[in-house]
């Protein structure tokens, strides 16, 4: 996406003009503006010329954002400079506004007026005259605006207001020459029936109550980016690099990829890198929102903006300028505030046409008063304030606002969305589908029980696998090498060790076998107790790998070995069953396990036997009970993450940009994704009272203004209140966005329930992958794996196969029951021999 600055945007018309120029350009595919962030993105093949000209053809300006800013100068691109000069103006035009009003209604408060004024009607009417002029030429930007707009045929907000001071301004004008043509002929009454048809202060203070809610627009508007600029203050200005032996301080744009640089505590750490020497706490809380720090030490990634606690470090640069972990979430951020959510669409479909329909109603709401017998000066207020009640602002900012604050509060959170259409999709989803390894669990085996034999101490134990274990490269080795660590147990050297693949370890300890394996393979060495045999198969049952260990004939004992759920995980799945989220955990493990862990978990449904691969057909099938959201670690979840109406990465660290996700979490706790849910439940929820607010706004007070109950009732609007109420909109739907900063994303009271949706068991488990291995012989190189997975699978009950001539097995995964006989029928018709067939 191409990103430009937009200039000479006032209102929700303006944005909506821009789009349709751009729009319109041969070779763009997408355009969406913000009339937020005065920014606009570009997707296709159209040159940057096109563009830029389109804008300008449309009345406006337009420029290429850099494509390597600096994060002062991206900083410097959110400055609030809308602020201080729109405070100037208003400060000037309330000062000559207080004359005004004391020459035109200060008789009205017992105000005496100078006498030669009192005598003088013709020399009131030209001070006031005087003083409505400098203040429109002080407000001038909404007459150059306005017209501008108006000659492109777009008129815009800048074109109600111009509209509405100018006709008040003329109308007074000329009443103060029939006023003086009526002085002249000394015809007293006439002179007093045209004093009263002066709005010199009406079209003042239209301009001055505008400005004043343009101010406190601007204020609102600037805070709804504090997330994104207080994101770029992380930013270290410098770095202390080696350089020629020394150590240098030089500007963060001069750290080069494979600099050395050098981080002292308390300061924080200037680029992406790897830690060469030292160790530290690190701080990590300005890019997770963790706030407990991570401990660092040789060998371990480190993040620009984090904050280096104790020790000292030495890091080389992998990652500098707009690569670094902090700058991708910046970009993030910034191009979700770019895109505009589905929602947004009905708003700016109604901005698009709102300022032509608005002026239609005031020439003829002035007309039809006139033509039912009112005076000129009586129809005129009515469709002045028509022009200045009416508010395609507010309309416009409705949706930009609240999405560029939820954004700000998912980063400071370590929550990004992507776009805003992924921001507002979250909180529709009814399932959310939990890949189980990484994300229910820790994605690590660690070693849950030591249940020594009769005779034998858990040391004892411990000891002699870890002597065994030490030269496994196995997963499950490490974690029980790592439990052995712990105990600060020392390992023995053997000899002769053997692995012996499906099966378990051999080796020497002092001239004594060692063995290690399944239950299985250790009963084969030796004679394991009926109580021993049902222990293992109790720890199988839940979803533990049980791993047995003899000396010579003697049994030690069983380590149960598994990969434990994340402490957190069972209480996020209920938060997001109180949600009324329905909750499916995916799995390539088999049925016991997979049970096991997902009644440990607490989800509503387990589907087992799932590769990667077959992900994707799971998702879909669920898509048919509502709209999905799928979490995984975005590495092997690809396809899964890309097919789900809501694709979640968790855990993503430093790797923010996985392009398959919707949603990155940067921690790992599952806990964020009932977060993230909430947060873009409340976003538009947000987004709706806006929406309200804007629409309700217009439809009350467009026939207010227009006179519409004053036959009725009597009621009519000045056009001075019509324009206070048009300045109080956008203030109103800004303040209400911002409200978005005090929501508590983990604060379970936010959990409104939606209808859970029904699982239908039997159709989940008609589509649940079952595989089956099949031992074949004759298997010799990587063509042979060819053709048996394609002979495999010409079966339509076959789903997928892998093959793997090495170890000379085969594994299917199936979408129908299918005869064992089949399977292996299909293969020996390739000249291999199947020895056996057995469900996994």
């Amino acid at each position: 996406m191409q990103q430009y600055s937009v200039t000479g945007m006032s209102c929700a018309a303006c944005s909506a003009r821009v789009e349709k120029a751009v729009r319109a350009v041969e070779g763009v595919t997408d355009c969406s503006v913000s009339l937020l962030t005065n920014s606009m993105g570009v997707e296709g093949t159209a040159s940057e010329h096109a563009i830029i000209a389109a804008v300008e053809a449309a009345g406006y300006g337009a420029s290429r954002k850099g494509e390597q800013k600096a994060a002062s100068q991206e900083e410097d691109a959110l400055k609030d400079r809308e602020t201080p000069a729109l405070k100037q103006r208003l400060i000037v035009s309330v000062g000559f506004l207080l004359v005004l009003m004391y020459f035109s209604m200060g008789h009205m408060l017992g105000l005496p007026l100078p006498r030669y004024f009192e005598e003088n009607h013709v020399a009131v009417g030209l001070v006031q005259l005087l003083l409505s002029g400098i203040i429109m030429v002080i407000n001038q930007k909404f007459f150059v605006s306005g017209f501008k707009s108006l000659r492109h045929r777009a008129p815009n907000m800048d074109t109600l207001v111009a509209l509405g001071s100018i006709a008040s301004f003329l109308w007074s004008v000329y009443a103060l020459f029939a006023m003086t043509a009526a002085q002249a002929h000394s015809d007293m009454t006439a002179v007093m029936e045209y004093m009263d048809e002066f709005y010199f202060e009406s079209a003042a203070m239209i301009l001055t109550l505008i400005t004043v809610g343009k101010l406190l627009e601007a204020r609102a508007k600037g805070k709804t980016t504090d997330a994104l600029k207080s994101l770029m203050q992380l930013a270290p200005k410098t770095a202390v690099i080696l350089r020629d032996g020394k150590e240098v301080t030089v500007p963060i744009e001069q750290v080069r990829k494979g600099d050395r640089y050098f981080v002292r505590p308390g300061e924080s750490i200037p680029v992406d890198g790897i830690v060469l020497h030292g160790s530290s706490a690190v701080n990590e809380a300005a890019l997770t929102g963790e706030s407990l720090p991570v401990d660092k030490s040789e060998g371990d990634p480190v993040s620009a903006a984090t904050v280096n606690q104790s020790g000292f470090l030495e890091c080389e640069a992998t990652r500098v300028g707009e690569d670094t972990t902090l700058s991708q979430i910046i970009k993030m951020v910034s191009d979700a505030a770019a895109t505009k959510a589905p929602i947004a669409k009905v708003a700016d479909k109604v901005s698009g046409v709102f300022v032509p329909v608005v002026i239609g109603i005031a020439v003829i709401t002035t007309l039809i008063w006139l033509l039912v017998g009112k005076e000129f000066s009586f129809a005129l207020a009515r469709g002045i304030s028509v022009l200045v009640i009416s508010c395609p602002c507010a309309l416009g900012l409705a949706t930009p606002v609240a999405i560029m604050v939820g954004n700000g509060v998912g980063a400071k959170n370590g929550i990004l969305f992507k776009t805003a259409v992924s921001l507002e999709t979250t909180g529709k989803v009814q399932i959310v589908a939990l890949d189980k390894t990484g994300t229910i669990t820790r994605g690590e085996p660690t070693v849950t029980e030591l249940v020594p034999a009769e005779g034998c101490t858990e040391e004892e134990l411990l000891a002699a696998a870890f002597a065994l274990e030490q030269k496994s490269e196995h997963p499950l080795a490490k974690a029980i090498v790592q439990a052995a660590k712990e105990r600060k147990l020392k390992a023995e050297e053997v000899a002769d060790f053997r692995a012996l693949p499906g099966n378990g370890l051999t080796a020497s300890l002092n001239g004594t076998p060692l063995f290690g394996g399944s239950l299985r393979f250790i009963s084969s060495r030796v004679s394991v107790p009926e109580a021993v045999r049902l222990q293992a198969e109790r720890l199988a049952a839940q979803g533990k790998t049980p791993l047995l260990f003899a000396r010579g004939p003697r049994l030690l004992g069983i380590i149960a070995v598994a990969d434990t759920i994340k402490e957190d995980s069972p209480q996020a799945i209920k938060e997001l069953q109180d949600m009324g989220i329905r909750v499916v955990m995916l799995t390539g493990d088999n049925e016991k396990t997979a049970n096991a862990i997902g009644a440990q978990a607490g989800v509503d449904a387990v589907i087992a036997g799932v590769l990667p691969d077959g992900k994707e057909v799971v998702i879909r099938t669920l898509q048919s009970y509502g709209k999905v959201a799928m979490v995984g670690d975005g590495i092997n979840d690809a396809p899964a993450l890309t097919r789900a109406d809501i694709g979640i990465a968790i855990g993503a660290g430093t790797d923010v940009a996985i392009d398959a996700a919707d949603v990155v979490l940067m921690k790992s706790t599952l806990r964020d994704v009932p977060a993230a849910i909430r947060l873009s439940r409340a976003t538009l929820r947000n987004i709706h009272e806006n929406l309200f607010w804007a629409f309700f706004y217009n439809v009350i007070g467009i026939p207010l203004a227009a006179g519409v109950w004053y036959p009725l009732f009597g009621w009519k609007l000045n056009p001075m209140f019509g324009a206070a109420a048009m300045s109080l909109s956008s203030f109103c739907v800004v303040t209400n966005a911002l409200r978005l900063n005090f929501f508590r994303l983990h604060d379970t009271r936010h959990r409104r329930r939606i209808a859970p949706v029904s699982l239908d068991a039997a159709l989940l488990n008609r589509n649940t992958s079952t595989r089956k291995l099949l031992q074949i012989e004759g298997m010799m190189c990587g063509h042979c794996e060819a053709a048996v997975k394609k002979a495999l699978e010409a079966l339509p009950q076959v789903e997928s196969t892998v093959a793997d001539y090495q170890k000379g097995t085969a594994i299917v995964t199936l979408n129908a029951p299918i005869d064992d006989g089949l399977l292996k029928s299909a293969v020996e018709a390739e000249d291999y021999t199947v020895h056996s067939v057995t469900a996994l």
